[in-house]
């Protein structure tokens, strides 16, 4: 079985966040490090080269497929903070509806600035998605 990328390091998450080039997206990720971490409760940690997680959980699939992953994060990815989220589909399209100004796919939101989207509505999606995770995936 092959082995996931994408495990927690021991990278510095302030060394990572100070090496973003583009300094309005170098800010709003210190704020979305931040908001992160105040939501939920976690401290932030490097996964793989790029992602700053909050928490973990193990999960395993049908397939047999297992490993951990961060119950909330996000990375500062050169076209838009990159933010990683698990919404039941019931509560997904009305949270991101009242989110504001952003593109999402399946598990992540895209957004060009923290000024375009409603921090509140942000941080109910982020403590959403990690209290459904949980749930789907309970710590023994």
């Amino acid at each position: 079985m092959a082995k996931n990328k994408t495990t927690e390091t021991q990278g510095s998450v302030t060394d990572f966040i100070n090496a973003v080039e583009n300094e309005v997206k170098r800010n709003d990720a210190f704020e979305l490090l931040k908001i992160i971490q105040e939501t939920s409760g976690f401290e932030p940690k490097m996964w793989g080269p790029s992602i700053i997680g909050f928490g973990s959980y193990h999960y395993k699939y049908d397939s047999g497929h297992e490993g951990d992953a961060p119950l909330a994060g996000f990375s500062p990815r050169k076209a838009a903070l990159t933010v990683y989220f698990y919404l039941p589909e019931e509560k997904r399209e009305e949270l991101l509806s009242k989110l504001g100004k952003h593109t999402s796919s399946k598990a992540c939101i895209y957004i060009k600035k923290l000024a375009d989207v409603d921090i509140e509505i942000l941080k109910k999606i982020i403590l959403l998605s990690i209290q459904y995770t949980q749930n789907l995936y309970p710590s023994k």
